[in-house]
């Protein structure tokens, strides 16, 4: 079983603290697989892979726009993560995820990505946008052509056709001891007018795309994060379950930062522990 999580808008800084003490509850155990869906404050990351002349904006800009800039342990190069858009944060254990066949196996690196490659791309096509995953790359990209689904006729959404493909959902992930953490970022409402300010995943010759842009309206972030996990319980193979809060999950106070947004930015704040 896998535990989802909406916990609406933080700062980066307190989902990097958050994830890192429930990777170590999933270490020992005490809680099980676990969602986290969100979305962040503007903030610009940079993976293991990054390179710094990949943000493209002057200091002073970023400072001025409210655009915070982290270093962290994912894969991949830069990125950028702002309100509208879908984050999500799997904190699974690799080495008890279920196989198509009901089998307990352990899912390698490779495989793990490709399937949340798959969660997005069932996603994006509940809404009636196609996408598709490009070899040698990470990610998903649009389709560019117009695929009308039963679902985006259900919703009076029609797909407009993309002149190229676009990337429409990014994903970096780091792995210790077979628990997985970072995870995925997918563009809803996203605006992509920020992706300016970097190259995004270091790919200068491909465009950034969104639901938004490609459906020419607005989407429901909670109807994407339903969609999204209905696929996580599909190609996981598991059953999902909503939970309210992290305190639901335990038993007593483990010291994980369980306030609302407003006081988690009020406490990263007072705290500082962000870096330009």
């Amino acid at each position: 079983m896998i535990s989802v999580i909406q916990l609406g808008v933080l700062d980066y800084g307190i989902g990097l603290r958050l994830q890192q003490r429930l990777i170590e509850l999933r270490k020992e155990k005490r809680i099980g697989d676990l969602l986290l869906l969100l979305e962040h404050n503007p903030v610009i990351t940079l993976g293991r892979n990054a390179k710094r002349n990949n943000v493209l904006a002057p200091s002073q800009e970023l400072v001025e726009r409210g655009v915070q800039v982290f270093e962290c342990d994912r894969g991949g190069d830069v990125t950028f993560h702002g309100t509208g858009q879908l984050v999500g944060y799997p904190i699974f254990d690799l080495r008890g995820i279920n196989s198509f066949g009901g089998q307990r196996k352990t899912l390698g690196a490779v495989e793990y990505v490709r399937r949340l490659e798959e969660v997005l791309i069932r996603t994006c096509a509940d809404f009636g946008i196609p996408a598709h995953p490009i070899k040698g790359l990470t990610g998903v990209w649009t389709v560019p052509e117009s695929i009308r689904s039963e679902e985006s006729s259900k919703l009076n959404l029609t797909p407009r056709v993309s002149a190229e493909e676009g990337k429409i959902a990014a994903i970096g992930v780091h792995i210790s001891r077979g628990v997985t953490s970072h995870g995925f970022a997918l563009n809803v409402n996203t605006d992509l007018d920020c992706f300016n300010l970097i190259i995004p995943c270091g790919i200068a010759s491909r465009p950034v795309t969104s639901m938004k842009k490609e459906l020419g309206q607005e989407i429901s972030l909670p109807d994407v994060g339903h969609s999204v996990s209905r696929n996580f319980g599909v190609v996981f193979n598991s059953q999902m379950l909503w939970v309210e809060n992290l305190e639901s999950l335990l038993e007593t106070s483990v010291g994980v930062p369980m306030k609302p947004p407003a006081e988690l930015r009020q406490m990263h704040e007072e705290e500082d522990s962000f870096w330009v």
